[in-house]
């Protein structure tokens, strides 16, 4: 009788599964087809034009390598390789220690300090094209406010965006703006530590240098690994701003990588070129990925590790 019942069992058993697999794979078919269509097909085709010759409105011809062998000989992009490069050594070490010098002063149990942190985010929801016209003004050297606040302390202030050594700088200075998301994210990893190693630090007689550099810091590691990812791969894809602000001038000073690639495929219509382009940042984003992740035994400390 036993045996009977549990025979039966298993047919309604199984479809009970096998309906709830259904549904599974239903929930997730909406994304499946984006990725699919938007993604992953996206991709595969870019990967097959960076072998082909294409103008767009001609058919594509397969030329091999001959794309890449090209990359190698050409002078634009080693330039706006370069541009880009130089952009991301400056801005994103700048803009963590900014953001985290922000952070620090945010988590104070301070009167309003939610709505201090309201404003410092705000910018982290702004962007696009306004936002690099109000820094146009910004950067203005006639009536810009930038240069008529170093008139008041007896300077005067560069034509910012019409000078080749100043325009890369003028970047740099803008992305700073931007600190919502470090800002927030470092707040959640500061409130994250525990108390009692401040203390126990406090008792040893550690001043607020050596907390910093020796509790602070070493659990705030995984953030900042975390943080410096994301942040060296934006500044390889600076696209808008440098297009908006100076179209990549003055005498190329800001054609950085993808502004490069844009005019390549859609203004001199070389699409499989371009599509070589962006194939060979995804290496070099990977590439500069993988060397952080494996320097990060040295420098990122896992508390979890220490437990064990």
């Amino acid at each position: 009788m036993g045996a009977a019942t549990t025979i039966r069992r298993h047919p309604s058993r199984f479809t009970q599964r096998r309906r709830e697999a259904i549904e599974g794979y239903l929930f997730i078919l909406p994304w499946a087809v984006g990725f699919l269509v938007f993604t992953a097909g996206p991709m595969i085709a870019s990967l097959v034009l960076s072998f082909t010759k294409w103008g767009l409105i001609d058919k594509p011809e397969f030329v091999g390598a001959a794309n890449y062998v090209k990359m190698v000989h050409d002078p634009l992009f080693w330039h706006s390789l370069k541009v880009t490069v130089r952009y991301a050594v400056f801005s994103v070490p700048m803009r963590l220690i900014l953001a985290l010098a922000v952070a620090l002063l945010m988590v104070r149990p301070l009167r309003g300090i939610n709505t201090i942190r309201t404003i410092y985010y705000i910018p982290a929801v702004l962007g696009g094209v306004p936002i690099a016209l109000l820094w146009m003004w910004v950067f203005r050297p006639e009536y810009g406010i930038l240069n008529y606040l170093l008139s008041l302390i007896g300077i005067k202030g560069p034509a910012w965006l019409a000078d080749p050594q100043w325009a890369p700088w003028a970047l740099v200075v803008m992305s700073l703006w931007n600190l919502g998301m470090p800002m927030i994210i470092f707040i959640a990893g500061l409130q994250a530590i525990p108390p009692s190693l401040y203390e126990a630090a406090v008792v040893d007689g550690a001043n607020w240098w050596h907390k910093l550099r020796h509790v602070t810091l070493p659990m705030l590691s995984p953030t900042i690994l975390f943080l410096l990812i994301n942040a060296i791969i934006g500044s390889f894809q600076v696209f808008g701003v440098a297009y908006v602000l100076t179209g990549g001038g003055p005498v190329r000073a800001t054609l950085f990588y993808l502004l490069y690639f844009y005019r390549t495929g859609f203004s001199y219509f070389r699409m499989g070129y371009a599509s070589a382009l962006v194939w060979v940042l995804l290496v070099i984003i990977l590439v500069l990925t993988a060397l952080i992740f494996k320097s990060s035994s040295l420098w990122v400390f896992y508390e979890s590790e220490v437990r064990r």
